[in-house]
């Protein structure tokens, strides 16, 4: 087992590097002298000349992103060209947002997707079968941010119901949970669907296997067939697919947070990228990189503890 976890630490090293890299690059990509950004557009040439020193930028290529690598190791990724605050700060500040938006978000999609994905199975090509197949293709196929204007318009404009943007508040108080409905709906509606038709033909193939007919034989009732044999292995592939999306959620649930105005990580880096502030969006990027690895690193760990027929040497 400590194989096969350092194993995949060290397959990370790759991953984040590469992500390192990609964010170095917006600076020397994009259009326009940092520089010049920095010192403002009426700024003497020397001012520029001195900042553009002061930043690095006068070095050569590796050597910048040899310093920028070892900065982000240090958990130093600059300061905000827009605010002038760290960036670390700033992720810090809008991260737990982001993050409670995307846990309740893959709540709702877990509760719904095994529970459709479930009953779909055990009714196979019946018109219950045929309807959630149809809603969950529907899911998978609406765009987030129509499906986001669509709420608005009836729990916000019409019914008067919940309100139209914004955080209310922490989530233990009556305005921070009505204000997190619509966008963990509108968020976790793609996963919902997904992990229906997931579970669904999972389930499925487990119910066709040699042991499940041997438990029915044995005289177990369905439902102990299904919650105490079948169920459990079916799950084995919803987890990597749960895994994964909790890793996109909370890397930035950009459109989402934008429709909604939420003050996650997704409208920090949608901000950035039109003020054109080049450290923030590399350190969004290169933390929203981390968490990714992160949350698949412990998926893959977690998904070798459950499936036992995964083999760690």
């Amino acid at each position: 087992m400590w194989r096969y976890i350092v194993r995949k630490f060290l397959a990370a090293i790759p991953v984040l590097l590469g992500a390192a890299l990609l964010a170095f690059l917006i600076l020397h990509l994009s259009p326009g002298d940092p520089a010049r950004l920095v010192a403002g557009e009426s700024a003497f040439e020397e001012d520029v000349l001195l900042i553009r020193k002061k930043l690095g930028l006068d070095q050569p290529f590796l050597v910048q992103y040899l310093r920028f690598v070892g900065s982000s190791l240090r958990g130093e990724f600059g300061r905000s060209l827009r605010t002038g605050r760290p960036v670390r700060d700033e992720v810090a500040a809008r991260f737990p947002h982001t993050f409670e938006l995307a846990v309740a978000s893959l709540i709702l999609s877990i509760g719904i997707g095994v529970v459709a994905g479930v009953a779909a199975a055990i009714r196979p090509n019946t018109a219950y079968d045929y309807g959630a197949t149809l809603v969950a293709l529907a899911g998978i196929s609406t765009p987030v941010f129509w499906l986001g204007l669509l709420l608005m318009l009836l729990f916000s404009y019409y019914l008067g119901w919940l309100p139209a943007s914004g955080r209310g508040g922490p989530l233990w108080t009556l305005a921070g949970l009505q204000s997190i409905i619509m966008p963990a709906i509108a968020l976790g509606t793609p996963s919902a669907a997904i992990i229906a038709r997931l579970t669904r033909s999972s389930l499925l193939e487990v119910l066709r296997q040699d042991y499940v007919r041997t438990a029915r034989s044995k005289g177990l009732i369905e439902r102990a067939v299904i919650g105490h044999h079948a169920l459990r292995n079916a799950l084995i592939p919803v987890v990597t697919v749960v895994g994964l999306r909790l890793g996109a959620l909370l890397g930035g649930a950009v459109i989402t947070e934008q429709v909604f105005s939420w003050p996650g990580i997704g409208t920090l880096i949608v901000t950035a990228i039109n003020t054109r502030d080049y450290p923030m969006v590399q350190g969004t990027m290169l933390i929203a990189a981390l968490v990714f690895v992160v949350v698949n690193l412990c998926v893959d760990l977690a998904y070798a503890l459950v499936d036992p027929r995964i083999r760690y040497e």
